[in-house]
């Protein structure tokens, strides 16, 4: 199957390798995505994985059932950006999720979901970010053969849950500056000292 790999991260890599491994045909693509680029590809799947552009409607009409998202969060939660980040800050679930992508940021249904739980004396945000991404390519490729077949049955997203933009994250830290190798318990007093003296 020929696969178009949609992202803007270096963390794409482990799961291009692995659909080679299995023997897909994968196009990876860093470039704003367009029905004429579909239509010059001929892609038969697309895999949209921390990719910063927003798909449009027309490209997502044209591949219809046929077009993915990989979330490193527990979806409704944490749609948009830095999910691992806003789910210590927010405190919510954490997570990696599949779903269908459809009109609206992380609003598709879904396919496959993991919770994950970190000890968050131990974990730093480096790791947590690595496990996520290790969960979710896991979580694709394992049923990768019943996603790309259409035999996961879909499931709504139940609830609002929250969302987030980069401007949000850019408000509380304030020109400072994160260091990703803190422990989550660390990082959470970190963002509550930035609120502290922001008021």
């Amino acid at each position: 199957m020929k696969i178009l790999l949609l992202s803007n991260n270096d963390n794409v890599n482990a799961l291009k390798k692995r659909f080679i491994e299995m023997g897909e045909e994968v196009i990876l693509c860093h470039d704003k995505v367009t029905v004429n680029l579909i239509e010059e590809l001929e892609p038969e799947f697309v895999v949209v994985y921390n990719y910063r552009s927003i798909i449009k409607e027309d490209v997502i009409g044209l591949m219809g059932n046929r077009i993915i998202n990989l979330h490193t969060s527990y979806l409704p939660w944490n749609k948009g950006s830095s999910p691992n980040i806003w789910s210590f800050i927010d405190d919510t679930p954490k997570g990696v999720t599949i779903h269908r992508l459809e009109k609206g940021l992380d609003k598709g249904k879904i396919l496959l979901q993991k919770e994950l739980f970190f000890d968050e004396e131990k974990e730093t945000l480096c790791t947590t970010y690595e496990k996520l991404n290790e969960e979710i390519v896991s979580l694709l490729c394992e049923n990768w053969d019943d996603i790309k077949t259409g035999k996961i049955p879909l499931k709504d997203q139940e609830g609002e849950g929250s969302y987030h933009r980069t401007a949000d994250l850019e408000e509380i830290l304030a020109g400072r500056k994160i260091d990703y190798s803190m422990t989550v318990r660390d990082f959470k007093e970190f963002i509550a000292k930035c609120r502290k003296e922001k008021k």
